[in-house]
């Protein structure tokens, strides 16, 4: 990407041997890697799904870059899908996106704007990154009005983009493939209410809530049933309502 390696791991099925199977690229929030999704493999593998899990720049193996960002994060799900779609194993056509935290908002920005994928499972995803940061410097006990002004309006000159167009709250509105929120209610570096904000702005958005904190992704266990369900219906073919022809 841009002169730059990315380093991913993809499992495959058993039934890749035989038929292209479909399958879904998971992204990593801020300061993970790939590794650290390993527990969202084993019931999407055990479902037939390959799976690609993948470093963004400047984490895990992947390059380091002079900065990283969430677009950039988003420019990482588009490479990795590119080259996904080149494997002869798997379906080009039925491709969904995992994300968690700053990769589900990656993953939503993305969707947002290309209908290339068939889903998109968003874990922990913020409403809004002005909201994220101004979180995170309360807790640093940077004041906002003599530092953290400045500091929000530094981050988006430096990648160069406003965070209104790339917060969830106006990207998930723009995907049209069915989206599944997963939440928990313990999640104290992103509150529960983040969740429910951005499933009233879409009708294509379902809402799992979790007995879990931000790092979900032990916690999905529970719920693999409805995470798998979620994603076969959304590989479905599309149904088309024929019109009785009049005589």
């Amino acid at each position: 990407m841009g002169g730059k390696q990315l380093v991913g791991r993809l499992a495959l099925p058993p039934q890749a041997s035989i038929t292209p199977v479909p399958a879904v690229l998971v992204m990593h929030g801020w300061g993970a890697n790939a590794s650290m999704m390993g527990p969202v493999v084993p019931p999407l593998h055990a479902a037939g799904f390959a799976v690609l899990l993948v470093d963004a720049r400047c984490h895990g193996h992947s390059d380091d870059e002079t900065f990283t960002s969430m677009p950039r994060f988003a420019e990482d799900i588009a490479a990795g899908l590119a080259w996904l779609r080149q494997q002869p194993h798997i379906d080009a056509d039925q491709i969904a996106l995992l994300g968690h935290s700053v990769g589900a908002a990656a993953a939503l920005l993305h969707a947002a704007h290309h209908d290339d994928v068939r889903a998109v499972v968003s874990l922990s995803a913020f409403a809004h990154p002005a909201e994220m940061m101004r979180r995170f410097m309360a807790g640093k006990r940077i004041p906002h009005l003599q530092m953290g002004w400045y500091v929000m309006r530094h981050v988006q000159r430096v990648i160069g983009v406003d965070f209104d167009e790339i917060a969830p709250l106006r990207t998930l509105p723009a995907v049209r493939c069915p989206t599944l929120l997963a939440h928990g209610i313990q999640d104290l570096t992103v509150p529960v209410e983040d969740a429910h904000r951005l499933l009233a702005t879409s009708s294509n958005a379902r809402l799992l809530l979790v007995e879990a904190d931000h790092d979900m992704r032990e916690a999905l266990a529970a719920h693999a049933h409805a995470l798998v369900t979620f994603l076969h219906h959304a590989f479905e073919p599309a149904t088309i309502a024929l019109k009785p022809q009049a005589h």
